[in-house]
């Protein structure tokens, strides 16, 4: 405002004299003093917080006396230092209004101004906000599903063991260590929200053992792994509770056992995980029970919308459980 008027005083071939230069220096000084208590009042009664249908009868008021307010100080340091011009010699009521007039016309920018830089910082600090919201609600989720996952499938275990303590102590005990293993592996998974393909086969490798000492020659295992796919990354016990859930409402519900086959490949731009299992599909294999949903979660949650799992018969006695896992190709 101040490098303004010297501009069109220049512009206009004014005469640049000392009282006039001290007279305009008035406006600046005036201003900023007007402007900063008048910031002070909106952040000591939270105005930026009101919503603006509320607070804009405040705020007009605040820019009328904030314009009387900076008129005064400008008339005043007139007066006090002496800086009327002869030509500007007018009665105080009409100096005060024309003052006040041209005060409101730059404080009322101002405001917009200021009221615009708050609302945009506000709204970014709620977008930052619903990102760590979102990020912490999709961790809880995770925490969540793991501690639903580890109790089922100990418990399931467990039980097989049982089954063979008295039968044949000798392979009970070797059941146990491939419990050891396995509890071993899913502690240290459980620490990540992936693990690689790799860890987790593993894990399920040393699940079919011990199952296969239950089952004996009822359960058959198969793989087809493409070596490719080892290092892509899954969620951690996510291809054992698939395979748990073959068992569980497959293989063990046939008088003559079957088969469990487990296929890893990739297929256009997704990591394809397929189980397939001797046995029909029921209400918990149909996505009623709770690792199958597990599943959909973690997958939804980990990778989005683009990953896949569905569950299907595809023949008069067979059962295959299908995971797409998009891949990032660079």
């Amino acid at each position: 405002m101040w490098l303004s008027m010297i501009f069109f005083a220049y512009t206009f071939d004014q005469k640049l004299t000392l009282v006039w230069l001290k007279r305009i220096s008035l406006v600046p000084f005036a201003g900023i003093l007007t402007t900063h208590l008048l910031r002070e009042v909106i952040k000591r009664y939270n105005w930026l917080l009101q919503p603006i249908e509320k607070i804009l009868p405040k705020l007009l008021i605040a820019v009328v006396a904030s314009s009387i307010f900076c008129s005064l100080i400008q008339i005043t340091g007139v007066q006090l230092f002496e800086l009327t011009t002869a030509n500007r010699k007018l009665d105080f009521s009409t100096r005060l209004l024309a003052s006040t007039l041209d005060n409101g016309l730059l404080i009322v920018p101002w405001l917009l101004i200021y009221y615009s830089y708050h609302y945009v910082e506000k709204s970014r600090r709620q977008q930052v906000g619903t990102l760590k919201l979102e990020a912490l609600v999709k961790e809880l989720e995770l925490k969540t599903i793991k501690s639903h996952i580890n109790p089922h499938f100990i418990f399931n275990a467990l039980n097989s063991i049982r089954a063979l303590i008295d039968e044949n102590p000798s392979r009970a005990r070797n059941a146990i260590t491939e419990l050891s293993n396995i509890l071993r592996s899913s502690m240290q998974a459980e620490k990540l929200e992936t693990v690689s393909f790799e860890k987790e086969l593993n894990i399920v490798r040393d699940y079919l053992a011990l199952e296969h000492i239950r089952f004996e020659d009822r359960l058959k295992v198969e793989y087809e792994i493409d070596e490719d796919t080892l290092d892509q990354p899954v969620p951690p016990m996510m291809l054992q509770t698939l395979v748990e859930n073959a068992i569980k409402h497959g293989i063990s519900r046939q008088l003559t056992g079957g088969f469990v086959k487990i296929k890893s490949d990739f297929t256009e731009k997704f990591h394809e995980l397929v189980i397939q299992n001797t046995g029909h599909l029921n209400g918990s294999m149909n996505g009623d029970g709770f690792g199958l949903t597990s599943t959909r979660n973690r997958l939804q949650l980990l990778f989005g919308e683009k990953a896949n799992f569905e569950i299907k018969e595809i023949g008069q006695n067979l059962v295959e459980a299908k995971v797409l896992i998009p891949v990032d190709i660079k």
